[in-house]
């Protein structure tokens, strides 16, 4: 659990920080350094531009896990504010809404996004907007869920009872209860987006050349896969890393919290 974290608080570090411990700048062209092999001032050797891959890579890493961050964060607080209001509204109001939510989750996700993405036009907001839009759906189930569980428990019907708000309870009541699950949902989502991002620029509909992503990395290097397949080993090893390092979190925070509700 430790280690995990500790690799996880890193990644996130260089998300933040990477930018600045780039030894060189990414979009800089240096043509006669072209395909140069690891070593000196490019550690990780240079593309086919002769742009420096460690400082791409480091760049790539903010906006990768950043836009992976943006997109899953509004994922979820759509999700939780759909699942909210099916489980406090009446029956009308839960069947139209999980209709709703089951014709989204009818497409597949990545397909899409896909689709999303190029009726809107290859951009970062169409990217953004995309994954926005096909990710809500887990979250509204898993809060609709544990929002029916708890809507006929004393504390909350004698909180209804006292005239309360609807939006007092939810806050106060639902929101406290919902927090671990929905947590545990968002870092299995979050390398779910790292995924689709990455997925989303290799295809060219994500972020767009000159800046560095690891999607566009792998683009950029599939031509020069016989010839130089460092170049798509590191960051598809990035990105593999990453998502393992994500993934792991999870599991380790759901199992600390099924061992706490087991304790309990």
């Amino acid at each position: 659990m430790r280690s995990v974290l500790i690799l996880t608080f890193m990644l996130a570090a260089i998300a933040l920080f990477g930018p600045a411990l780039a030894p060189n700048d990414p979009t800089a062209i240096d043509i006669p350094n072209r395909l140069a092999s690891p070593g000196g001032s490019y550690p990780l050797g240079t593309d086919a531009m002769g742009r420096c891959v460690l400082s791409r890579l480091l760049h790539g890493a903010t906006w990768s896990l950043g836009l992976a961050f943006i997109t899953s964060m509004i994922a979820l607080v759509a999700g939780t504010l759909v699942g909210l209001a099916a489980a406090m509204g009446g029956r009308l109001v839960d069947w139209v809404l999980m209709r709703v939510t089951d014709s989204f989750l009818a497409f597949p996700e990545l397909v899409a996004a896909v689709v999303i993405a190029g009726v809107l036009g290859a951009s970062t907001w169409s990217l953004v907007f995309a994954l926005s839009v096909t990710g809500w759906m887990r979250y509204a189930r898993v809060a609709r869920g544990v929002g029916l569980s708890l809507k006929s428990r004393g504390h909350v019907v004698q909180a209804r009872l006292a005239g309360l708000s609807p939006g007092a309870i939810a806050r106060w009541h639902y929101l406290p209860a919902l927090a671990p699950s929905l947590i545990v949902v968002w870092t299995g989502m979050l390398a779910r987006s790292i995924l689709f991002i990455s997925g989303l620029g290799f295809l060219g509909f994500g972020v767009q050349p000159p800046t560095p992503e690891w999607g566009t990395m792998l683009l950029d290097a599939r031509v020069h896969l016989r010839s130089t397949p460092l170049l798509m080993i590191w960051p598809g090893l990035t990105i593999v890393v990453t998502v393992l390092a994500i993934n792991l979190t999870g599991d380790a925070l759901r199992d600390s919290l099924t061992a706490e509700e087991r304790a309990s």
